[in-house]
């Protein structure tokens, strides 16, 4: 699993895969909106777009650190950028609280659909994961690196929460830092007053790293196997 993959294979074998399974979902859609004569959940396209963002960051992050420290100013950036984003990748799940019977298309058509979307969104989100592990694992004790990747896990569920149910955004870490804070701290402060912060980030949490840790075991799993 600690191979560095050469640029060229990681287009064929990686980029291009994802390309096409993204593909997949923004066709489906225009295929909606031809079909139905409407653009709803045109959202989901840029959600798509927000969750490739982490997997760029990562890339390029994996590109620097074999000339740079991780502690240089560059890498801290791209790590912040990569983390600030990453929820985006697995926040596409949640867009199923959108879908519900319409007299655009069938109701199965929507459903396929978002499951696509969904699953772009989980497959960007952990490969970039992955990329990030790999580089950790070189430098880390094993145990130490899948604890720092659980806790990344744990993150991403509670920017979820703060995403579906306060709608904060990303960029909001900038443009409206004063009142992310706000509501941050006080659910830590008043944790009672607040059950779905702590109810949703736990589901997440479990579901997310119970995910990651399958799909991490079996692709260590399979590449040992056919290294025989």
């Amino acid at each position: 699993m600690g191979e560095v993959i050469k640029a060229e294979t990681w287009r064929r074998r990686v980029v291009w895969p994802l390309i096409v399974s993204s593909a997949l979902a923004v066709v489906l859609w225009f295929c909606r909106a031809i079909g139905g004569h409407t653009t709803l959940f045109w959202f989901l396209n840029w959600n798509l777009f927000l969750a490739w963002l982490p997997l760029v960051f990562g890339y390029w992050l994996t590109v620097n650190l074999k000339s740079k420290r991780w502690l240089n100013w560059q890498n801290i950036l791209l790590t912040l950028l990569w983390l600030g984003f990453l929820p985006n990748s697995f926040y596409l799940i949640t867009d199923f609280v959108h879908l519900a019977p319409t007299r655009d298309v069938s109701l199965l058509f929507d459903i396929v659909m978002f499951m696509v979307f969904a699953w772009n969104g989980l497959l960007l989100g952990f490969i970039s994961v992955m990329v990030v592990h790999i580089e950790l694992l070189r430098r880390l004790k094993r145990r130490t690196a899948m604890r720092l990747i659980g806790g990344v896990l744990v993150l991403c569920s509670f920017a979820i929460y703060l995403g579906r149910y306060l709608a904060w955004n990303t960029w909001d870490i900038i443009v409206n830092p004063g009142g992310l804070l706000f509501d941050v701290s006080d659910r830590i402060v008043r944790p009672t007053s607040y059950p779905n912060t702590f109810t949703t980030t736990a589901l997440f949490s479990v579901v997310l790293i119970t995910l990651y840790y399958t799909i991490f075991k079996l692709i260590a799993a399979l590449r040992s196997g056919n290294k025989r």
